[in-house]
């Protein structure tokens, strides 16, 4: 069985709804102008520069809030089972800072069975180059 790297946005937790609201508040709360990049590791750079130390206020937002941005879903719970079950090891990958990703990945219920989080090209450094990576919630559906 192959390893699996999935898209954490697409196939378990759509995380940018959470992202937006916290940069607004943040900009809010810091009276700043938080323009920053689509891309969430080009936008961390620049939250270093302007915020300092953003991961723990995006964290501790993020918990407060992860109820009503994130829901497990049965039927990807189900798939999660059954390629676990089968032996595939199972990454995924986002651009989302970690502390996000974890979050999410905790409140939908997939944590146990994920052996690695990161930029797609950290999950397939952790699980080989062949790994096939999955992009929809139907793709992960089509597996066999």
């Amino acid at each position: 069985m192959p390893a699996l790297a999935l898209d954490l946005d697409a196939v378990l937790a759509d995380t940018r709804p959470l992202w937006d609201a916290w940069l607004d508040d943040a900009a809010r709360r810091a009276r700043v102008e938080l323009d920053v990049p689509e891309d969430r590791v080009a936008a961390a750079a620049l939250l270093d520069e302007r915020l300092g130390e953003w991961r723990p206020l995006l964290e501790r937002f993020a918990a407060d809030r992860a109820p009503v941005f994130f829901r497990p879903r049965a039927d990807v719970s189900a798939l999660l089972r059954r390629q676990a079950a089968a032996g595939a090891r199972i990454g995924v990958y986002t651009d989302a800072p970690r502390e996000l990703a974890e979050l999410a990945l905790a409140h939908v219920g997939a944590t146990r069975r994920v052996e690695t989080v990161g930029t797609l090209d950290e999950v397939r450094a952790a699980l080989g180059a062949d790994v096939v990576v999955v992009a929809s919630r139907e793709e992960l559906a089509a597996l066999p």
